[in-house]
């Protein structure tokens, strides 16, 4: 049996300003709590739990335009997962973030979903300070960038 469940949050920072995190799947470990580490290569991620647990995860989507981040985790734990984060642009200086997750087993998902709120009250939290982790990570990621064009 599957399940669905979705979570959303207003942040008060522009939509474009919030996805600069979001669709950097490499930082998830700076927003998501129990996540202590990820790591990147290409459309692959792995992520590393607070108990040292690997969870391999396949990068679906990673849409700019759209501001659409999903993912599949590929674990043994899933008959099937799919994870979507949309940052959607509400006009006036915020966005609402939505973080759904569809899985097989359904206890997965409803696991998961504890998770993902979590993840978005923090993301909210560094966004609206202005500060945190993610964007620490972010900000030193574009000072390299900008010291290797120059």
């Amino acid at each position: 049996m599957r399940a669905s469940v979705r979570h959303d949050v207003r942040i008060t920072r522009p939509a474009d300003e919030v996805w600069s995190v979001v669709g950097r799947p490499e930082l998830l470990h700076h927003w998501f709590p129990g996540i202590v580490d990820c790591r990147v290569d290409g459309a692959s991620r792995t992520i590393v739990t607070g108990t040292g647990q690997e969870m391999a995860e396949e990068i679906l989507t990673n849409d700019a335009i759209q501001r659409r981040f999903q993912y599949r985790i590929t674990s043994r734990l899933f008959r099937d997962h799919l994870g979507t984060i949309d940052v959607i642009d509400l006009g006036d200086d915020t966005c609402l973030v939505v973080y759904a997750t569809d899985a097989d087993p359904a206890t997965m998902a409803i696991t998961i979903a504890g998770g993902t709120r979590g993840a978005l009250l923090e993301l909210q939290r560094q966004m609206e300070a202005g500060s945190g982790p993610a964007l620490d990570a972010r900000d030193a990621d574009a000072a390299v960038d900008r010291a290797e064009v120059a």
